[in-house]
This record gives C-alpha cells, structure tokens and sequence, in this order.
C-alpha cells in the first residue's frame, strides 16, 4: 500500500512588479508599428478602468490618450510598442510621469486580480499535491514490478529474439529466393528462346531463326532489357542476321551453279513431257478418226482391228513414258530460292535480293544464249542449245509462279524477247551452214518442240514459227540440191530405151510406180515395151519422195491443210521448173548424148508431163483438202516439160546438122573433071542411109517434132551444099564438077521426095532443096537469057537464084574455061561462048549493083 502524500507547503502570493521605465528613445525604437494599427488590432484591458483613472485627478485631455496607449501595449505585440511609447514622450512634457503613474496603477490593480485567482485556486492545488504524493509509492512498487517484470521478460525472449532473428533471416532469404525464382522465370524464356535461336542456326534452319530473333527482340528482350545478358544478346543479333545473309547467299550461289548445270536436264524433261503430251493428242486425233469412218469398214473388219491395235500399242508407250519422266521439282531443288527469299524478306531486304537474283540470272541467260561453233554439225549440238535455254526459262516460270515478286511476268517477258532475238539469230546464221535436209528437218522438229514447249509455259513462239517459214526455204533448197544429185544419178543409170516387160507381174510392177495408161499397149501381147525408158518412173516415184520430204517439214507448224497443199505444190514447182528442168537440159547438152538419147528424152518428157495431173491429186490426197478448193499454186510440169522438149528438140537439131556437117566434111569432089562419074557421090549416100535411120527413130516422136526435124535436116544439106559450090577457097568449078554436084542434089531430091518422115503436104520437103536446083538448072541448061530477062518476075523460071550467087559460080566457071582452053581463042565456038560469058558476068554485076544501091 502506497503512504500517503505529505501536502505541499503553500505558495507564496504572486504580485506584479512595475517594471523599470524605459527612457525615451529606448521605448521608440522598440516600437516599429504605428498605435492606431495596435488599437485597431484588439483592445487593452485599460478601458475598464476609467474611474480609478479620474480619480486620481487626471485631466480630461490626458486620461483617455494614456488609457488608449494602455490599451495598445496590452493589446498590441511587443515588437510593435516602440511607436506606442513614442507617442508618450511626444504629445506634452510631463506626460512621462503621468503616464508612469497610470500604468503602476493599472499594474496594481492586474496585481490583486492575480492574488485573488490564486486565493481561490489554492485548496485544489493543495488536494492535487496531496494525491500525486499518495500516488508515488505505489508508482514506486509499480517500477519496481515493472522493472522485474521487464528483466524476466528480456530473459525469455532471449530465445524469442534469437528466433526471431532467424525467421528474419529466414524470411528475407525467402524473399530473396522468391524474387531470384521470379526474375529466373521472366530470364527463363529469353535463354530457352535464345538456344532455340542457337540450336536453329546450327540446323540452317535460317527463317525460323529469324521469326525466332524478332520474337526476342519485340517480345521477349523489353522485359529482361536491364540485365546484361540481355544487352550481350541485343548486341549479337546484328552479327547473326549478317551471318544468315552471307550463308543464304551463298546457298542461292550453289543453287545457281546447281540450275546452270542441270538446265540440259530440266529442259529435256520439259520437252519431253510436250513432245508425249503433243503426240497424246495426235494418237487422241486418229483415235477419232478411226472412230469416224468406222462405218466405212463395216464389212472388213481388218483396217480397223490394225488400227486399234496400234493405237493401243501407242498408248501404252505413251504410258511407260510418262512414268520415267522426272517434274521439274524431282530435278532441282528450290528450297535455296524460297529461303533466301523468306530471310531477305524478313530483313527488310528484298530489293537487293530480287536485284541480285536478276542480275545473275541475266548473266546465266547469255552464256546460255551462246552456242557452240561447231553446233551446226550435229542434230545434238541443237538439242542441247534447245534444252538449256528451255530449262533456263522453265526455272523462270516456277520461280514466277511459286514467289511473289522475286520474278514478275514482265521480267521474263523482257527477258524472253531478249532471249528470242538472240536465238532467232543464232539459228538464222548456224542453219544456212547446213547442207544436210535430214539434218535440217530434225533442226526443224527440235525448234518445233521447243517453241510448243515454251508455249505451254506461257511466252510466245510466234516469231519461232516465222523463223520456221525461212528454214523451210533452206530445207527446200538442201532437198533440190540432194535431189538433183538423185535426178542425175538417174539418168546416168537409164539405157534412153523402152522398158521391155514380158510377163503381167513386170507390167503391174511398173503401173503401180508410174500411173502410164495406154489401152493400145495393154492389148498387145507379151512381151512388149513401155514407149518411156526407165528414168521416167524413178523420176515420178523420187518427185513423190520429194512431197513427202516437203511434207515432213510443212507438218507441226500450226498451219492448215490449204495452206500445207499450197507450201507442197510451191516446193514442187522449184523441183520441177529448177531442179528437174535443170538436169534435163544439161543431160540434153551433154556431148555424149545422141539423137536416139534425145529421142527418147523427148518421149520421155512427154510421159511426165501427163502424169503432172497424177502429182496434183497426190499433193489433195496427202494434206486432205476437197478436190474443189481453189489452189492459189499449180504445178508448172507442162511447161517445165515443154521447155525441156523444145530444148532436146532443138539439140536434135542441132546435133543432126553436126551430123551432116560431119558427113559432108567427108566429100572430095574433082571440081575440075571434065565429065561427071555417071553415079553420086559416096558420103552423100551414107549420109541419106544415115537419115533414114535416124528419121525412123523419129516415128515415136510427135509427128510436128519429127517432120520439123526432117525439114531443118534437108534446109541445112542444102545450105552446106551451097556453101561448099560458093567456098571462097574454091577458086575454079569445071562443068563436070557442075554435072556431078547436080547427081548428088538429085539424090538429096529423091530423098525428100520419099518421105521419110511422114505428115508433109505434096513436095514441102523437097523445096528445102529449090535454090540448089535452080542455081543448077541455070547452069546445067546455060538459060541465062531468060534469067536475065526474067529477073525480078514472080512467074520467073529462076526466081531463087540471086545474081550474087550466079555471080560467084559464074566467074569459077570462067577462070575453068580459061586455064582449060589456051588454045580456045583460036577456035571461034569457044570465042563466042568466052565473051558469053563476059557480058552475062557484066549483066550480073549490074544486077548486083543495083541490089546493093537499092539496099
């Protein structure tokens, strides 16, 4: 129990002292506020004191400014009473002691105030001490406890607080765990995603690497982005976005390499697989067809069982075909393109990739576009000019179709029309280097599954098949040049005789090579002879050969049947009016060649000029075009023919005068006998023997030919026995010479007259011979009389005799008479006839004079 509190002894009575008064000055600089603003601010307890202040016998002036300054030092804060007490020293000059004695007083009263608060607060104070003593004891036991209380606590929590400070520690390493395995699972997915970005470029799995780097970085990095890790990471992106470029590109260069070098072998398969899809569909076509004239075969079943039969063989060729054939895919692999494509695509690239990619590819285009020198050579040097630049343009397309913007259709336009003039070129110039039309044709049948190939992928060939139209010209001119070898060959081989046949097959045999129809032979017994020799339907069958050559070419190149027949029946005419009419004439010129030859060249020409007809129908029946469709061409083998007749015919002729020129060489006449032999002469003979033979021969000629022949014959015996008699060597002609000359033209004479070429009207032939006789006559007879006063009459006996011709003659016979006859002068008959002929000599060179004057 608490003693108890001893009362406080009592406080002493609290009273106010005046305080000392401040002089004058001191108490205005104190003050720094003026007093109306500290009356103003609140009012002094002075107011209520008005009384007290009369009573001490204050003025009335001077009671209400002390208690108003009063008021303001109550009322007013003590930095701000300067001004106030200034106010006191200011106003009169005892104000000072009066107011000194106003405020002691105004203390006084505050004074007994205070003591009487105090007097009636005293007891409670007195009570407050009394408790606050009782209190303190058991304040004192209550530390007391306290403090034991306290030690025994410290002493238990001891352990406590080593506890506790390993929970502390417990929890801040949990925090600290718990944040690590926070910070862990935020860095977790940036390692994982960064290996995975390790383990893709190690598989050159360079796209999805890339995919893998913008989810780092747009996803991934801006959480870990404070860790230096990440900053390491960040900073070895560029490097490998750099590296997948190096390596993609240097993938598209292998791959490149790799196209480059199999570009042969994709452009085969291309080829290939157009030139089985184009024969699908001729196989298809004929299929058709058969299935179209089924009704025609209804009662022999044979044609169409063979054709089905075929077109099944075909079909199952085309099907083992197909399955060797490789895709374009199964060659090359593309995979290098895309990837490069996709990464640069990926690297805001692109541009550069598809500058490079075209760049390289152009480069690749023009070694392709090169050919080799000797390409021209071998079918195989074309092949594969036309399988890499097919390959080339294939890749081009798969390219195009399977990207977006890496090749436009543009580009490989472009690049197509460049690629075309350049092979246009390249074959107008290597194909006018071959001679071979095999060669050509094959060249033809690669350029034509070369452009249908393209065609299929989408560039246009037309420009191909133009090239086409002018390698046709160059076929057609390596086919006249081989078939003129093969026309020569032919007639160095045939006898220029008629084909003996003796029995029905060798008739049939040789029907079925030339279409010949003569019912007149056919009735004749065997054996007999075909009138054409054994060139003229080797002739016809190698014409025939030659259209199916022509044929070969004018197929696949997308033009139709009119148009083919037109192409064949134009190339016909070149073999016929150049290559066959050139090889007639020079095979007409040749030395060796004789008039039987030419005989039988002229019937055989003959034979082939009516079988033009058969030519036509076989150029309608192989390209399928209506008897009744206009031809824009027809054959010209009437007149290549005709032509080729004339010209035997005129080498007939001339060969016939060479002949007679030969045998007249051969006469030796005495031009100064003085009597004739009484028979003619020998050459003259052998030569009308020789014509007779020979005008025989000319029975199976056309009858104008043979009688023109005839005539020509006998006009030229005549003029070469005029020339002999007019010969300006010949100096002298005795009349026996004269008299035998005329047994000779009477033998020429008699021959015309025995018609050995039938068909001449009266004595035609025998005129070819009229100047002969009547230059003979006139000298035989010595009319000259009468020719000289007929000279100039239609009705005149002499009519051909020119006075020149008399002229020449006359004056040989002159100088005979005179070497002959010395002696003559002396014998008056032989006068008389000299100066005869002296004036008919003058008579004539009048004639002759007036001839040339009139002239």
């Amino acid at each position: 129990m608490l003693p108890p509190v001893p009362h406080p002894p009592r406080a002493p009575a609290l009273s106010l002292r005046s305080p000392r008064p401040l002089p004058a000055p001191s108490r205005a600089r104190a003050s720094g506020c003026s007093s109306p603003l500290s009356a103003r601010r609140r009012a002094s307890p002075a107011s209520q004191l008005p009384a007290k202040m009369a009573e001490n016998g204050d003025g009335l002036g001077t009671v209400p400014e002390h208690e108003r300054i009063l008021q303001e030092i109550e009322s007013t804060d003590t930095a701000c009473v300067g001004p106030t007490l200034r106010s006191v020293y200011d106003d009169q000059p005892n104000a000072h002691k009066k107011f000194m004695e106003k405020l002691d007083a105004c203390i006084r009263n505050h004074d007994k105030e205070i003591e009487k608060m105090c007097n009636f607060h005293h007891q409670g104070f007195v009570d407050a001490i009394t408790e606050l003593l009782k209190v303190r004891t058991d304040a004192e036991k209550l530390k007391v406890q306290v403090t034991d209380t306290n030690r025994r606590f410290q002493d238990a929590g001891k352990e406590v607080i080593v506890q506790t400070e390993d929970i502390i520690r417990c929890r801040v390493q949990q925090r600290n765990i718990t944040t690590v395995v926070e910070k862990l699972q935020l860095c977790l997915p940036v390692l994982e995603m960064y290996s995975k970005l390790k383990e893709q470029m190690s598989a050159k799995r360079y796209y999805s690497a890339l995919k893998t780097m913008e989810q780092l970085e747009n996803v991934y990095f801006p959480r870990v982005s404070q860790y230096r890790f990440c900053q390491l990471m960040i900073e070895n992106l560029p490097k490998l976005r750099e590296d997948i470029k190096e390596i993609s590109m240097s993938d598209l260069k292998d791959f490149l390499e790799s196209i480059r070098k199999h570009s042969d072998k994709i452009g085969e398969t291309a080829m290939k697989q157009a030139q089985q899809q184009k024969t699908f569909n001729v196989v298809l076509q004929k299929q058709n067809n058969v299935n179209f004239v089924k009704n025609v075969y209804v009662n022999d079943r044979i044609p169409e069982e063979r054709n089905e039969v075929e077109l099944k063989r075909e079909f199952e060729e085309e099907d083992e075909n197909e399955e060797e054939v490789l895709t374009v895919q199964d060659l090359v692999d593309f995979s290098p393109v895309y990837r490069c494509l996709h990464i640069y695509s990926v690297l805001g690239d692109e541009e550069t990739f598809e500058n490079y990619y075209r760049k390289q590819r152009k480069k690749q285009a023009r070694l392709v576009l090169q050919p080799q020198s000797n390409m021209h050579e071998t079918v195989d040097g074309y092949r594969r000019y036309f399988t890499q630049i097919v390959g080339f343009f294939v890749v081009e397309d798969h390219i195009l179709h399977v990207t977006q913007g890496l090749v436009t259709r543009a580009y490989t336009d472009e690049l197509w029309n460049m690629a075309l003039s350049k092979i246009i070129a390249v074959l107008r110039a290597h194909s006018s280097y071959c001679t071979d039309p095999d060669l050509v044709l094959e060249l033809k049948n690669l350029i034509v599954i070369f452009a249908d190939t393209l065609q299929g992928y989408g560039f246009p060939v037309n420009r191909l098949f133009d090239l086409l139209f002018e390698i046709r010209d160059q076929y057609n001119e390596t086919l006249l040049k081989k078939w003129a070898g093969v026309f020569r060959d032919i007639f160095e081989e045939d006898n220029y005789s008629p084909i003996p046949i003796v029995n029905e097959e060798e008739y049939k045999v040789v029907i079925s090579k030339f279409p010949f129809q003569d019912p007149d032979l056919e009735k004749q017994s065997f054996p007999k002879k075909f009138p054409m020799s054994q060139s003229v339907p080797h002739i016809y069958i190698q014409v025939k050969e030659f259209i199916y050559a022509s044929l070969k070419f004018s197929e696949s190149l997308h033009r139709s049947s009119t148009e083919i027949d037109d192409m064949l029946r134009k190339s016909t005419n070149l073999l016929l009016t150049r290559t066959l009419s050139s090889c007639l004439l020079n095979l007409i010129r040749k030395p060796h060649i004789g008039l039987t030859e030419l005989v039988q060249i002229i019937i055989n020409t003959t034979h082939l000029e009516q079988a033009c007809k058969y030519l036509e129908d076989f150029i309608t029946n192989i390209t399928n075009i209506s008897q009744e469709t206009v031809h824009t061409a027809r054959l010209y083998g009437l007149s290549t023919f005709k032509d080729a007749r004339h010209a035997a015919e005129g080498e007939i002729y001339t060969k016939l005068n060479q002949k007679i020129d030969e045998f007249v060489q051969l006469a030796d006449y005495d031009w100064t006998m003085s009597e004739p032999d009484g028979r003619a002469s020998g050459y003259l003979m052998d030569l009308i023997n020789f014509l007779r033979s020979i005008f025989q021969v000319f029975t199976h000629l056309p009858g104008k030919v043979a009688q023109t022949a005839c005539m020509s014959a006998c006009q030229h015996l005549s003029t070469s026995l005029m020339q002999m008699l007019l010969d300006s060597e010949l100096k002298q002609i005795s009349m026996g010479a004269v008299q035998q000359f005329n047994l000779d033209v009477i033998q020429c004479e008699l021959f015309a007259s025995s018609e050995p070429v039938p068909g001449f009207q009266g004595d035609t032939l025998q005129l070819a011979f009229i100047d002969l006789r009547q230059l003979l006559d006139l000298f035989m007879v010595w009319d000259w009389s009468t020719y000289l006063a007929d000279y100039g009459q239609p009705a005149s006996k002499y009519l051909r005799v020119n006075p020149n011709t008399a002229l020449i003659l006359l004056e040989k016979m002159k100088d005979t008479s005179k070497k002959n006859n010395i002696f003559a002068q002396f014998r008056k008959n032989d006068r008389d006839k000299q100066k005869l002929i002296e004036t008919v000599v003058k008579q004539l060179r009048s004639l002759v004079n007036g001839m040339s004057q009139h002239t």
